[in-house]
Order: structure tokens, then sequence, then C-alpha cells
């Protein structure tokens, strides 16, 4: 999941162009290099207004209020929004799609079975939906596969932990063991050099505690330490790397994702441990030497077919201008992926049925796009751009931030389109997603953005989502289906108002 910053001062956004006329172009940026879900800050992003006391921060976020509420909306969005609003309701339709999919196939890693059976019933399902064009595009992606794992200090005591590969790793040939060297932070690695030769190194960098008041968890700078780790530890001859996982609460829990090797450095051995077996690491090697014992069985296979799932809402004016909605639908091997991102994979899907239901048939294309394989190398979203990516896309919507109650959207476009959007907010009142910032979309629709287009990210609220990411515990029964069908409703909404206006 890449979190898209826009750098722009608060000031900026009071500009409304003269129009209010979003463009299929915009300025947004292309992803970041790790997949990074959205984080919505409490405010609005201050960027050259850093320096602003409280009473002018505060003073300036009436003005934009101001300038918001003072845009006269059509009848015809109030309308929608009254009806979504209302529909969502009780509605649990997503919520039981997604308990059938967890429950059916598990988790979606790629080149898994599991995937390519949840893709197919995901087409299936929006055909009988009635949508246009449900079909899968065929997508090459990368086999990476697990095999058995096993890690334990054998020296001073004998005591196993609970380790997790990172996805990508390559595997030990056998058991592997070595001296721990236990560093607080990636730069201590640079650090230490040629004492690392030999060693097996622990990060044991915690992640700040979430911030509610911003909404931040200190995810952005956390994750390095899994993505560049290995490369950094093999630079200074280390024999294999294990890292605290990147969360801030843990259940001796421990947390998988991408490892990135860098080209030209050798491959080392590279997994996950829960926060306490880190900081027993950290205790015994504190004391003296401390040797660990770690096996993994991973490897990688040639690419696998898969594929991504597309359907449309055909739009009854200018059907060849589309806006996307979607999330991914491949998941790690760990839990089942209800949160990440089977639920936004449902969202999507039931929004157009949404529609449909209440008569919204909008003028442009609604086109929902399931990505494969966005955990372990996007060519979900390349495959689609390259399918697509000369088309008329005018705006796309990506939900890959959880299930948390909804809080609004991030916008990635320009100060103009941000204050265009920033006047939708009244609409999404009933649906408390109101808030609506500077930093929007995604890691699949990134390559969209790379060319202009409008990208959004669905903003809900996020304390747990880290908790369960790329966990065991990310499974179906931490899904709120209230918190699914107003998510829901939200998408719908700003689809279709994009789509309509």
């Amino acid at each position: 999941m890449a979190l898209l910053v826009m750098k722009a001062t608060r000031r900026s956004w009071l500009v409304l162009s003269a129009s209010l006329v979003l463009p299929g172009g915009c300025g947004g940026k292309g992803p970041a290099p790790e997949a990074i879900p959205p984080q919505p800050p409490a405010s609005v992003l201050r960027g050259a207004d850093d320096e602003l006391d409280e009473d002018e921060a505060d003073d300036e976020d009436d003005d934009v209020d101001a300038a918001a509420r003072a845009v006269e909306l059509p009848a015809w969005m109030h309308d929608a929004a009254r009806k979504l609003t209302a529909h969502a309701d009780g509605k649990t339709r997503a919520w039981e799609r997604l308990a059938f999919m967890a429950d059916r196939f598990g988790h979606r890693l790629s080149g898994s079975k599991a995937l390519e059976d949840a893709i197919d019933w995901a087409v299936a399902t929006m055909a009988a939906d009635g949508l246009s064009n449900a079909r899968r595009e065929k997508v090459m992606v990368p086999h990476w596969v697990r095999g058995a794992e096993r890690a334990r200090v054998v020296a001073p005591i004998d005591r196993p932990l609970v380790v997790l590969g990172l996805g990508g790793t390559v595997g030990t040939k056998g058991p592997l063991r070595g001296e721990v060297v236990v560093l607080d932070s990636l730069a201590q690695i640079a650090e230490k050099g040629a004492a690392l030769r030999g060693k097996i190194v622990v990060l044991n960098q915690a992640m700040p505690a979430f911030n509610a008041e911003t909404q931040d968890s200190g995810y952005r700078d956390t994750v390095p330490i899994r993505t560049s780790g290995a490369s950094e530890a093999a630079k200074v001859g280390a024999k294999a790397l294990l890292i605290r996982s990147v969360t801030a609460s843990s259940l001796r829990t421990p947390h998988t994702g991408a490892v990135r090797y860098a080209e030209g450095v050798a491959k080392i051995p590279a997994a996950a441990i829960t926060l306490e077996d880190a900081e027993l690491l950290a205790r015994l090697a504190a004391r003296g030497p401390t040797q660990v014992e770690l096996s993994l069985g991973a490897k990688l296979l040639p690419d696998a077919v898969s594929g991504n799932a597309i359907a449309e809402l055909r739009g009854r004016e200018l059907p060849d201008e589309i806006v996307v909605i979607g999330g991914h639908i491949d998941s790690w091997d760990t839990g089942d992926g209800s949160t990440d991102d089977g639920s936004g994979c449902m969202m999507a899907m039931d929004a157009v049925v949404m529609l449909k239901e209440l008569g919204l048939v909008p003028r442009r294309t609604i086109r929902v796009v399931l990505f494969t394989n966005e955990e372990n190398g996007l060519r979900g979203a390349t495959a689609y751009h390259a399918a697509h990516g000369k088309e008329r896309h005018v705006a796309a919507i990506e939900a890959d931030s959880g299930n948390g109650a909804p809080l609004g959207f991030g916008v990635g476009g320009t100060p103009a389109q941000l204050a265009e959007i920033q006047t939708y907010a009244r609409l999404f009142q009933g649906l408390g997603a109101t808030r609506i910032t500077g930093d929007g979309g995604g890691a699949d629709i990134g390559p969209l953005m790379k060319d202009g287009v409008l990208g959004l990210g669905l903003h809900p609220e996020g304390s747990a989502y880290f908790d369960l990411h790329h966990s065991p515990a990310d499974t179906f029964d931490k899904i709120d289906p209230d918190n699914l069908a107003k998510n829901t409703a939200a998408m719908a909404l700003m689809a279709y108002v994009l789509a309509e206006r």
C-alpha cells in the first residue's frame, strides 16, 4: 500500500479554480518505493506554514471550511448523498461476501491456487450483479513459497522464537546458526561495519504508538528496516537478518511484508520476530554472547499466471471516460487478508451495486478493478496501466487502509482539485467521512497518478490497522459490518460525484 503525499501550504488549498472543474490530469505523484498505506493527518498538511501557532492554524481551518461551505452544490449531489447514506444503514452484503471469501479461500498469496480461485469468484460475482464486461485480465506474478520456518535461542539459554520469514526472502538451506548483534536502528548497521561480519543482525527498532490526533502510525519511518535491512546487513558481511515486527502492538504475533534486495548485493535470509522476542534478544545480548539458530525453507518458483478482476457500471453518456475504484485481492500468507485488503475489494464491488440499486447510473463509467500482486510486486497495477493507461481516466479511488470507522479521503492532485473536493465534504456528514486532506492515492493506482490522473485514497480510522497488518491476526472476525457498509457508501458517493459531475 503506497502513500502519496502532495506538499502544499494550507493557504494554497483555499484557492478554487474559476470553473471548479477537475481535468482528467493532475499533478499527482507516483507511489512511494514501499507500499505504505495512506495515513491522514488530523489537520491539513502545513507545508510552508509549519511556523504557524495553533490559533492561526485554527483560523485557517475555519477559513477552509467557510470557503468550502460557500460553494453551492447542485441538488443531485445532495440527493445522491441522502440516498447512499440511508442505503448503507444495516447493509451486510459486503460483510457477508467478505466472510465467504475469507472462509472459502483463506489467504491469497501471489502464485497460490487460493488467489486464483478468489479472482474467479469475484469475476463471477460481479457478473451476477449485472455489471458490464466482468472479466479476468491476465497478469504474470511472482511465485514465492514460504516453506517451513523455525528459530530458537541456543545460547546462553534454549528457547523458541516466533518467526515469520519476510516475503521474498531466500531460504537458509538448512539450519543457520550465529551470534546475534542487536541494533536499535538501520543506520547502526553502517556504523558497526565489519564488526557485523558473520553475525546475525537483529534490528530492534520500535515503531511508535499510534497518534490518534494525527492518525499517524509511524509506519513510514519504521518500515525501511524490513525493506532495506537485509541488503544493508549483507553489505557488511552479516549472514542473516531478524527484524522486530513493524507494529507497535503485539501478542507474540509476527508481521511479514516484502524484503527488497538491492542489485549487486548478496541475498541473505531475512525474517521478522515478535516484539516480545526482539526485546528478549536485546536483554540477552546486553548480558553476553547470544546465539540463534534459524531455518527458513523459502524458495522462489517461476512466475505464475494470475489476473486482475474487472467489471464496470457503464456510463450513460460518456462511457469511455472512466473512474476506477478498487483494492488489491492478493494478501500475505498469514491470516486471511480480510483487513488487508479483502475489505477494500468488497467495498469496491458493493459500491457499484449500491449505485445500481438506487438507480444512480452516472454519466461516466465506474470501473471496479481488484488488483493482483500488490503485496510483493505490484504486477497487477503495472499490467492494468499497460493495458488501459491510454484510456481517458477521470479519477481513481483506492481502498487499502483497513476497515475502521470512515474518516474521509486523501486527495492526490493539484491545490485547485483538492479545494474542489473539499467542497464535497458536507455530502459525507451522514457517513462520518468529512475529512478531506492532501495526502491521497495508493500503490495500485500509482501508475495512473504518474500520468496525471487524479488519485484518492479512502481513509478509515487507523488505530488498529497496523496491529493486524501482514500478521496471522488479520482475520475476518476483526471486520465491523457497519464500518464496512459506511466505507462502501462513502466510496460509492465519491465515485458517483466524480463520474457524474
